[in-house]
C-alpha cells in the first residue's frame, strides 16, 4: 500500500514524523480524510484530532489550530500547537477546562469570552483524546 509522509510542527518543535497510509482531520469547511497521492490542498484547521493510520497502528494528535498542506508524497501541518496522546497531562486538561468554564460563566467581555471558548475547546480536545 502506498504511504506519504506525515509531519506536524508547531513553532517551538517538530511534534511528529511518520509514514502514513491515512490521515483524517477537521478543516474549517468541514472532514478531510486524505489518502496517498491526494490532490494538493492547503486549508485552515480547526481545534479537533488528527488521527493517523500507519501499518495497522493509529496515531492520534491534539491539534489546535493551524493549517495543513497536503502534497502528492508528503503532509505537512503546522499547528498552533499539537500534543500526541501519550504526552498529554490529562489532570492539567481538566483543570484548564474548569478555568475555561469558570471563565465563561462569569460572562465578561466579548474578548475574554471567545478566549474562554477557544481554551475551553483545547482543553475538551485533549481531554478526549488523552482519554482514548
Amino acid at each position: 500500500m502506498s504511504t506519504f509522509l506525515v509531519e506536524v510542527v508547531t513553532p517551538e518543535r517538530k511534534v511528529y514524523a511518520e509514514n502514513a497510509n491515512m490521515i483524517s482531520v477537521k478543516g474549517v469547511e468541514g472532514e478531510l480524510g486524505i489518502l496517498p497521492n491526494h490532490i494538493p490542498l492547503v486549508t485552515q484547521l480547526r481545534i479537533a484530532p488528527v488521527v493517523i493510520k500507519r501499518d495497522g497502528k493509529v496515531d492520534v494528535i491534539a491539534v489546535n489550530g493551524g493549517f495543513i498542506e497536503v502534497r502528492k508524497d508528503k503532509i505537512v501541518i503546522l499547528a498552533e500547537s499539537a500534543e500526541l496522546a501519550t504526552d498529554i497531562d490529562l489532570d492539567r486538561a481538566k483543570a484548564a477546562k474548569a478555568r475555561a468554564e469558570q471563565l465563561l460563566s462569569a460572562k465578561r467581555d466579548e474578548i475574554d469570552f471567545r478566549r474562554a471558548e477557544l481554551a475551553l475547546q483545547r482543553a475538551m480536545n485533549r481531554i478526549g483524546i488523552a482519554k482514548k
